[in-house]
This record gives C-alpha cells, structure tokens and sequence, in this order.
C-alpha cells in the first residue's frame, strides 16, 4: 500500500475518467486533494465523495487553457496547504477527423488542452516546487503519442509533445528533487470505448497481447507508483500502460 499521508497532489481534468480514478487513488492513500475541471455538477459531487472519507479535497472551475486561472488555482491550493508536492496533467480531450477534413479549430483546441495546459500548470507550480526543493510532475501522454494512429494527428501529436516536454523539463529540475515523468495509457474501459460495436472491440482487443483493455486503476495505480518513494530516482521517463501493446 503506497502511503501519501502528508503529500499534496493537484490533477487537473479530475471530475471524470482516468482523472477521477487518481483522485480517489490518492485520496485512499491519504494525500490532500485539489483538483480541476470544466463540470462544476461533476467536481462538486466528487469533491463532496473524497470529503466525506475524512480526506482534504478542494475542486476548482478552470480552464488549463487560460494561463491566469492556472495561477489562481495554484494561489488557492498554496493558501489551503501551503505547498504542492505532486501535479498530475490529466485533462485532455480528442477532437478526430482525416486530415483532410479536420478543422484548424480542431487542431488548435486539442493541442492547447492537451499540450498548452501542460506547460500552463507545469509553470505554474514550479516556483513553489523549485522553492520547496521537492516535486513530482506526472503528464498523462497516450499509446497514439508513440504509435501514431489515422485519424488523429492533432492528439498523436499533442500526446508526443508531452514526451518531449517531460525530458526536457525532467533535466531542468532534477538538481531540485523535482522528477518529470508521463504515463502512456493504451486502450483502457471507458463512456468512449463502451460505446463500440462488439465488432469494434473484438478488432480492438486483437490488438492487445493481454486481450483485454486498461481499467481506470491500472492507470491510476501508476501515477501512485511514480508519485511515491518507490520512483524517487525515475524522471524523464515514459511508463507505457498498455496491455504490450508497445
């Protein structure tokens, strides 16, 4: 059991999917919480969840686009606990189409989600990180940022941006025990996927050594990983959750 008792951990995109599945992963291993997201219907509810477990949890209406409120939600955290010691850059979304037929639209909001608001949160806490000579940066990349995949070259390229933007960063603030690492989900059970044809997911799981696809805790079970102790020597580095499918 990792133990985050005493740590505090902000993950952005928190009110659904893989992000919800880390904030309950590192409330139950005692972190303090904070988290943000676009629904405030959704985080509320969350955010009352973790509470009533007798953990600290505050949530946050923000958009990781807009460089000023990823201040102001670092400001609110620093008030609350005064330190951030963990930062998972969760929130994204897809926006797919052939090339042909995708919109500038589509290319530019994909990768500010997904691309911009890691810089715009990674910057934000770094002056207290940096201040405090402690941090874990954990970015939420993709199989697609490795493999490619039709359809999608603004998320393939987004999510192969954080790769680069993790070792680079990774080098820049090792000297001050702050490691920089990703996680690359592959297919893993989700709205999204559960909305496929038997068909589509019998092609999908052919794809998969392990036959079968990602469950929110795989992925949330590594962000504990590299949040703990037990990765305190790991940064730069890409943990591939996907089933060996790369």
């Amino acid at each position: 059991m990792i133990d985050l008792k005493g740590k505090t951990a902000l993950i952005t995109g928190g009110s659904k999917g893989i992000g919800k599945g880390i904030v309950r992963a590192f409330a139950n291993a005692g972190a303090g919480i904070a988290f943000l997201a676009r629904n405030r219907e959704l985080s509320v509810q969350l955010e009352e969840e973790i509470q009533a477990t007798g953990v600290d949890c505050m949530s946050f209406q923000a958009d990781v686009t807009d460089f000023d409120q990823c201040g102001k939600v670092v400001e609110a955290m620093l008030e609350k606990y005064g330190k951030i010691d963990i930062l998972v850059n969760n929130a994204g979304i897809t926006d797919d189409n052939l090339i042909m037929r995708m919109k500038k639209e589509a290319w530019d909001k994909v990768l500010d989600i997904n691309l911009t608001g890691v810089f715009n949160m990674s910057k934000s806490v770094m002056r207290p990180m940096m201040k405090a000579k402690y941090g874990r940066i954990i970015n939420m990349g993709s199989v697609v940022g490795t493999t490619g995949n039709p359809g999608q070259v603004n998320y393939a390229s987004a999510k192969a941006g954080i790769i680069g933007f993790t070792k680079s960063l990774a080098k820049e603030v090792a000297s001050r025990n702050i490691t920089v690492n990703a996680i690359a989900p592959g297919f893993i059970e989700s709205d999204m996927t559960g909305k496929l044809t038997d068909d589509q997911q019998k092609a999908l799981l052919e794809t998969i050594p392990m036959n079968r696809m990602g469950t929110l805790d795989d992925i949330a079970n590594g962000a504990l990983f590299l949040a703990s102790p037990l990765a305190d020597y790991i940064t730069g580095t890409t943990l591939h959750i996907n089933g060996g499918m790369v």
